[in-house]
């Protein structure tokens, strides 16, 4: 083991609607180990730390589908891209951490910045921009605190922000900030570490100025509670609202948008899982303004797995 550095890398194998295989790089980074001061660096290709959410891979999420505003934000595959972060473990009586980085702002997996062209945000289709500059990278903070609120219940309460250019126009920038709070309650004595019941809740508003001549305001939030009820079983309930300011009623990506979703999940054991999800959404684009839709989740690993952030 290297006594300096970290490393990671994530593929993904999937068959697309067309069914041909497809390998993609999800991440590949280094983290150091021994800075001193609270000081770490890490750098390479990762999901930008903003929020709980963005920085988990699908398959640690606790619904089968991802939030509609981090979609909307972030796109299907999240935010992530190339660059380099700076944080600092500040010496505070409790948890509290800071997070600066700077990220490559081009490409399809930055959905809100510098996106592939040909895209389109509120009627704006996106065109190729150039990143020559500072000012042309994405720039990320995030301040992350942590708490014990009794011998059983413990608490994360975050703020984030992101700032930079897109691709409406050749100055025309991207800000997106947010905040994420997550209780967990958890007795004592557990049996592999149920029973529990955890509480996760993220607002986010963007700011899109779209082609230097109009700003697009977009903001949304999603809260769930989880039930570990007995051991290897979790009961989940999701709500999500989202919307924006101007006439969206036929804009997927903008119209006001709300999703109930209840889920069962069964862990056979620590290497798989199945779930049963119901999603009741209410869109203006939809034709009836409502649909509904089952989902049956099944998944397994193959080896061994780093630690899941709490």
């Amino acid at each position: 083991m290297d006594p300096y550095f970290d490393a990671q890398a994530n593929f993904i194998f999937q068959i697309d609607s067309e069914g041909e295989t497809v390998v993609e790089l999800e991440e590949a980074f280094f983290v150091s180990r021994s800075l001193p001061n609270g000081l770490q660096i890490k750098a390479g290709q990762y999901f930008t730390e903003f929020g709980r959410q963005n920085v988990q891979h699908p398959h640690t999420w606790s619904f089968v589908d991802q939030p509609v505003v981090l979609s909307r934000f972030f796109g299907g595959d999240g935010l992530r891209s190339q660059g380099a972060r700076v944080s600092w473990l500040m010496p505070m009586d409790w948890y509290s951490e800071i997070n600066v980085g700077i990220q490559n702002a081009k490409g399809e997996t930055a959905v809100s910045f510098l996106n592939a062209p040909e895209e389109e945000i509120g009627d704006y289709i996106l065109g190729e921009r150039p990143a020559e500059k500072f000012s042309d990278l994405l720039r990320s903070v995030r301040w992350l605190n942590g708490f014990d609120l009794s011998d059983s219940t413990s608490m994360n309460l975050g703020f984030s922000g992101l700032w930079g250019p897109n691709a409406s126009g050749p100055n025309s920038d991207t800000r997106i900030v947010g905040a994420d709070l997550y209780l967990k309650w958890q007795p004592a004595y557990t049996q592999r570490g149920f029973p529990f019941v955890s509480w996760h809740t993220e607002a986010l508003k963007r700011r899109y100025e779209a082609n230097d001549t109009e700003t697009l305001d977009d903001w949304g939030l999603f809260s769930q509670v989880l039930w570990g009820f007995k051991p290897n079983w979790v009961a989940g309930l999701r709500a999500e609202y989202a919307t924006a300011n101007g006439n969206n009623a036929t804009d997927p990506f903008r119209d006001t948008r709300k999703r109930l979703s209840p889920n069962l999940t069964w862990y056979p054991t620590e290497f798989s899982k199945l779930r049963l999800q119901y999603n009741r959404d209410w869109a203006e684009h939809l034709p009836a303004d409502t649909a509904n839709s089952i989902w049956l989740q099944m998944e397994f690993n193959l080896g061994a797995h780093a630690a899941h952030v709490f």
